[in-house]
């Protein structure tokens, strides 16, 4: 059953409209690796985890555009051009080094129960595109995208 189809837009929570498929990135892995977990799994973007599970960070495209950018000879990509956050540098070219040095520190986080207006107001206060829902111990057990939200907008009146 589809919850956003039978429930009114401002009743949906982050529990309703979250994506449940979470790819997580242990915080020791290396940035390398996942450039290729991301990749492979068609994300890009993700909660990166302690070795308890719990969301310490996230690591997203926007990281890897910082990374290529940065004036740092062991992370710079000589003679290649990143145009857009979704266009990620050669894998091979990243730096060995673990995501805890790259990610972005102290993620946006909700609760399942939080409502769409909550979500929309935190993605743009924090100029995000994606939420992370954490259960009570902190560990994430979905993902909110600002598409997500804007395709509950969009089919809100669809059923009447």
């Amino acid at each position: 059953m589809n919850t956003t189809a039978t429930k009114p837009l401002l009743t949906l929570t982050a529990g309703d409209l979250m994506s449940h498929d979470v790819v997580a990135i242990p915080q020791h892995l290396s940035v390398r690796k996942a450039a290729h977990l991301l990749s492979d799994a068609n994300v890009t973007g993700a909660p990166v985890i302690d070795g308890l599970g719990v969301c310490v960070g996230v690591l997203s495209a926007t990281d890897f555009v910082h990374l290529a950018e940065a004036d740092r000879p062991a992370t710079r990509v000589k003679n290649q051009c990143v145009c857009s956050e979704w266009q990620v540098v050669e894998v091979e070219n990243l730096p060995n080094d673990e995501v805890s040095c790259f990610m972005t520190p102290d993620p946006v986080t909700v609760r399942p129960s939080a409502n769409i207006t909550q979500l929309a107001r935190m993605m743009l206060d924090a100029h995000i595109h994606r939420l992370i829902v954490v259960d009570s111990q902190g560990r994430p057990v979905g993902i909110v995208s600002s598409t997500d939200v804007l395709a509950a907008v969009a089919y809100a009146d669809h059923t009447n």
